[in-house]
């Protein structure tokens, strides 16, 4: 694949700041860890290991990207020197089920209510990861449509289980929390969202230097918010749940 100089240097420049932005989260919310309840810090340990999880995946993107490259030809052809595309399935199989799981935590809802939505939500999410991948890396449609298909399906119980059976969790949370696990909820869509987008720009679209380029650009900047803003998020959630029960704003 050749790129031109500014489309090399976008894909260059898009993964450092992504490798940046989930370095700085994890430490963000590993130093943040004393401004919530204790009961609430497993949410921030789990979001910490999420940015840490993706900022070596995305150090290894970085580097596979440059020793791939030559002249501004990214070698794409599967070879051992190639760019890996396979570095963030890894990452997405890890980190999925920890973004839900965090949720749950933070919530610090009963036992069985948590341990229930746990259950369901890990091994969707991971389903969801593993029959995408496939079909990323067939050069045959056909393959492409089916594994596209199969991993939309957890993906829509993913959402069930987050708008219908969590939203029933809710009720008894304090005042402001509900409204921003709905925002939270929102967010997950939207960046969950690109994901697609960009598989299916990869089915239907040309194998073009300017679609290698869209793909990479949008994947990364989905990656950050799915991961940095949503972190930062359940951070403002323990805090808020933290200062509702008694603990005193002295930060």
């Amino acid at each position: 694949m050749q790129l031109d100089s500014n489309q090399w240097n976008l894909v260059y420049n898009v993964f450092s700041f992504g490798l940046i932005s989930m370095l700085a989260c994890t430490i963000y919310t590993l130093v943040s860890q004393q401004r919530v309840l204790a009961k609430y810090r497993n949410a921030l340990v789990m979001s910490s290991m999420v940015t840490f999880i993706a900022g070596y995946h995305y150090l290894r993107i970085f580097d596979s990207f440059k020793h791939a490259s030559t002249n501004g030809m990214v070698k794409l052809d599967g070879s051992q020197d190639a760019f890996n595309e396979a570095y963030r399935y890894v990452d997405w199989l890890l980190t999925v089920p920890l973004l839900l799981v965090e949720v749950i935590a933070v919530l610090a809802l009963a036992k069985e209510v948590s341990r229930s939505l746990i259950t369901r939500l890990v091994p969707a999410s991971a389903a969801m990861i593993a029959l995408g991948y496939p079909g990323e890396i067939s050069n045959d449609q056909n393959t492409q449509v089916l594994y596209g298909v199969l991993s939309t399906l957890p993906f829509i119980y993913i959402l069930y289980v987050l708008f219908v059976e969590l939203g029933k969790s809710l009720e008894r949370q304090p005042e402001g929390v509900a409204a921003t696990v709905g925002r939270l909820r929102l967010l997950l869509i939207a960046t969950w969202g690109v994901y697609p987008i960009a598989y299916i720009f990869n089915i239907v679209g040309d194998a073009s230097s300017s679609s290698f380029v869209t793909v990479q650009v949008g994947y990364t900047l989905a990656d950050v918010l799915a991961k940095c803003v949503f972190g930062l998020t359940i951070l403002k959630i323990a805090r808020m749940k933290s200062m509702a029960e008694g603990m005193k704003d002295d930060h």
